[in-house]
């Protein structure tokens, strides 16, 4: 299993690189629509196995409409387009909102259980901001310098890779109080931690390294740390809703990995709230 896992990292990385510094953003916003829907299958899983595609229209139609009212080069025209503001606000609001039923699951599920059209509104909360938080980032800045928001974009992705790689190290040695048992047993306090750390030491090199004003480099690292522990309920979060539908993984697309949402799960909340700190930080 480890050297499947590893053969298809090494498949994937070379994939997502090429797509973030490659892709012309037309073609980027192609190359997220089908992580989205792919995405958005799955979250079919764990609303109703037999309603996947159903699930998957919905939130292709949403999107559909959304991109109609905002073309992609309109995302930054005088500043962030309003209509995305919306939704990466409220993608920001459904995280918070589920962090207490993350925390009281079991319990929680009273609300959401026998309510699918309650799950379909969390898949679209939870894949739309998602989305468009992708585009968001890949677009900044980019009629100055087409790289710019991939660099951009990288980075927020690395902040959860090494979260995730520094959670790992410190749950291994160090760990020792469960952050929160009955939704995901192996997830440590300790870990949590270390990943939290792990991320800001990465930041810190970023920041220093590119040499950005001291305002700027305060609000990327307060985004980065709330990303961060964003990114821990993301997982959390789908863990949940696998958990409740008696998954271990939410597909079965990359060999070794399972699917898509079990890649993306951390990313889905820290991309958005990234955006939204760093903007109500003043500098987006």
């Amino acid at each position: 299993m480890l050297k499947l896992r590893i053969i298809t990292a090494l498949c994937l990385i070379p994939v997502v690189l090429g797509a973030i510094f490659m892709l012309p953003l037309p073609f980027f916003a192609l190359f997220a629509t089908a992580v989205y829907l792919l995405a958005g299958r799955e979250w079919g899983h764990f609303i109703d196995a037999g309603k996947t595609n159903v699930v998957m229209v919905f939130l292709a139609l949403v999107l559909v409409a959304l991109m109609a009212s905002v073309p992609i080069e309109h995302i930054w025209a005088d500043g962030l387009h309003g209509w995305i503001d919306l939704v990466l606000n409220a993608g920001a609001l459904w995280w918070l909102c589920a962090l207490p039923l993350v925390l009281r699951y079991p319990a929680s599920r009273a609300l959401w259980q026998g309510r699918p059209w309650l799950k379909a509104v969390f898949a679209l909360l939870s894949l739309v901001p998602f989305f468009w938080s992708l585009l968001v980032l890949r677009s900044y800045q980019y009629e100055q310098n087409p790289h710019y928001g991939a660099w951009l974009l990288l980075f927020v992705m690395a902040l959860v890779w090494a979260a995730d790689t520094g959670a790992y190290f410190a749950g291994k040695a160090l760990g020792r109080h469960k952050l929160c048992p009955s939704v995901s047993p192996g997830k440590t306090i300790e870990g949590m931690i270390g990943g939290v750390l792990a991320a800001c030491v990465l930041a810190l090199v970023v920041t220093q390294a590119v040499a950005l004003p001291a305002a700027q480099t305060q609000a990327v690292l307060l985004a980065s740390v709330v990303a961060v522990l964003a990114s821990v309920l993301g997982d959390l979060v789908e863990s949940m809703f696998k958990r409740e539908a008696g998954l271990k993984d939410s597909g079965s697309i990359l060999p070794g990995h399972g699917g898509i949402m079990d890649r993306i799960d951390s990313l889905t909340a820290a991309l958005p709230i990234f955006v939204v700190v760093y903007r109500l930080a003043g500098q987006g």
